[in-house]
């Protein structure tokens, strides 16, 4: 049965759409114009005021040359010192801010001229050198002023070409702000016109979509019964079942979708099937790693020890030297076979959840990685709940024993804290050590990366990444919150 739509709803449908579409169109345009016209005379604020502070910074920067000229006190060639780090940086935001404006491009380029010959001038002045002439310092110093003279005749320039580009964009503001609200309240008076015509079209044609339903009814319960059919096949797939099938040969979309997921689940049968040889050869790559390397690794140790032993006498101190270093090498290497065992592990064994008290658990941890001249806090609040115990023992242990290992003071204050925020819970560990600089705080968490020397035996840069790929693995994030001198806080969140 189909349903016959009155001619007239359809004809007032599409000319309700276009005047909204109109108005809409017209009320984008005014609020686009407004706020285009607001970002350009911001534009122009920045622009004076980058330019008076690039001014502002060379004339500083001359009074302080020339007060040092006269004192010979060095505490005069500060705001030159600042200048010299500050005017680059803000002559590329002119240049930046200006790409569109090719005369005020030029002129900044001509300001940057001056700027650099400005710096040639001072530069031989704030250096005393007694082989100077009293001519060749009066010829600099007056170079000097027709430099800042000309400056100041170019800084009025663009000034003055800023305050016309200013005063145009201000009246187009001011246009734009009365006619906005004009615009947006003749749209929505005609939207709310429109939508009640609407409505008591609509509410007619009602009637007669009743009718339809039954039939729609008796279609609904068979699509049903074929889509129930495709979530049980997508229930047994997620519960790792990938042999199932779905009998629909019905010559439809769903009978196609049908299709779809039976060659699907072949493919993933055949992928899986494929992954857990893998995963095999990856066990059969862990063994010879543990056992294989580990053991020709200990034999070498083994026979620098009985060098040290049966040939204490006779060794000189730089071949001990050279032994201390082969050992710490070793040390070394080991530890790495080990980061690498341990981080290939990492979400390949299944862990059976059990109830964890958070609290403690940290207990059980610091008592195995925090010295006795550390203080742990644990903060109030800590959870229990149902989770993987092993990977959360595992993040905290690595965490810790980090934050002692990098400690470089000595005796330190630790502190473990958490906050519920949504279907996670979020824990920070916070040390008072040396910090991390925040152009580390992403590269840390990559393999083999670390801020020691890399001949520092327990460097080995993975310990991080493996607190990283346990919470990839339970689907939470991590990140540091540092800077140099104030302490690292790692914050993580795990699923609840």
């Amino acid at each position: 049965m189909k349903s016959r739509i009155d001619p007239k709803i359809i004809v007032g449908l599409a000319f309700a759409v276009g005047v909204l579409l109109f108005t809409a169109a017209a009320s984008f345009w005014s609020i686009r114009g407004l706020s285009v016209q607001t970002d350009r005379v911001e534009h122009t604020y920045k622009v004076m005021q980058e330019v008076a502070n690039v001014t502002a910074v060379l004339k500083d920067a001359q009074a302080g040359t020339r007060g040092y000229l006269l004192t010979g006190d060095t505490v005069y060639l500060r705001p030159y010192s600042t200048a010299t780090g500050l005017l680059p940086a803000s002559l590329n935001r002119l240049t930046e801010l200006t790409a569109d404006n090719s005369i005020q491009k030029a002129r900044f380029d001509s300001l940057r001229g001056l700027v650099e010959q400005e710096f040639r001038i001072l530069r031989p002045l704030t250096q005393i050198n007694k082989s100077m002439s009293k001519s060749a310092m009066e010829t600099l110093l007056d170079t000097d002023r027709q430099t800042l003279r000309q400056v100041r005749v170019l800084y009025e320039r663009i000034q003055a070409q800023e305050m016309a580009m200013l005063a145009q964009r201000s009246a187009l503001q001011n246009i734009f702000e009365k006619a906005t609200p004009i615009v947006v309240l003749v749209s929505a008076v005609l939207a709310v016109l429109i939508v009640v015509w609407l409505i008591t079209k609509i509410v007619k044609e009602l009637a007669d979509n009743r009718r339809l339903q039954t039939e729609l009814a008796d279609i609904n319960a068979q699509v049903s019964r074929r889509i129930a059919q495709i979530r049980a096949l997508a229930e047994q797939v997620v519960q790792g079942d990938y042999t199932v099938k779905i009998t629909d040969t019905a010559e439809d979309n769903l009978g196609g979708l049908a299709t779809s997921l039976n060659r699907m689940t072949q493919t993933l049968d055949a992928s899986f099937s494929a992954l857990e040889k893998r995963n095999l050869e990856l066990d059969q790559f862990a063994y010879v790693a543990s056992h294989d390397l580990k053991a020709p690794l200990r034999g070498v140790t083994t026979i620098v020890k009985w060098i040290e032993d049966e040939l204490a006498a006779e060794l000189s101190p730089q071949l001990r030297t050279y032994l201390d270093q082969m050992k710490g090498r070793l040390s070394r290497l080991e530890d790495l076979i080990n980061g690498l065992l341990a981080y290939a592990r990492v979400g390949r064994t299944a862990q059976t959840p059990e109830t964890v008290d958070v609290a403690q658990l940290l207990g059980e941890v610091a008592e195995l990685v925090v010295p006795t001249d550390f203080t742990l806090r644990i903060g109030p609040g800590m959870p229990a709940f149902t989770t993987d115990r092993l990977g959360l023992q595992q993040v905290f242990t690595n965490l810790l024993s980090n934050a002692v290992k990098y400690h470089q003071r000595g005796a330190g204050h630790l502190e473990v804290t958490c906050q519920e925020s949504g279907a996670y819970y979020e824990f920070r560990v916070q040390d008072d050590g040396p910090g991390i600089a925040p152009e580390y705080h992403q590269k840390i968490f990559l393999l083999f990366q670390t801020l020691r020397d890399r001949h520092t035996a327990e460097s080995t840069g993975i310990g991080l990444s493996i607190v990283q790929k346990i919470i990839d693995e339970h689907q939470g994030t991590i990140r540091v919150e540092s800077a140099l001198g104030l302490g690292a806080g790692f914050i993580f969140t795990w699923p609840k």
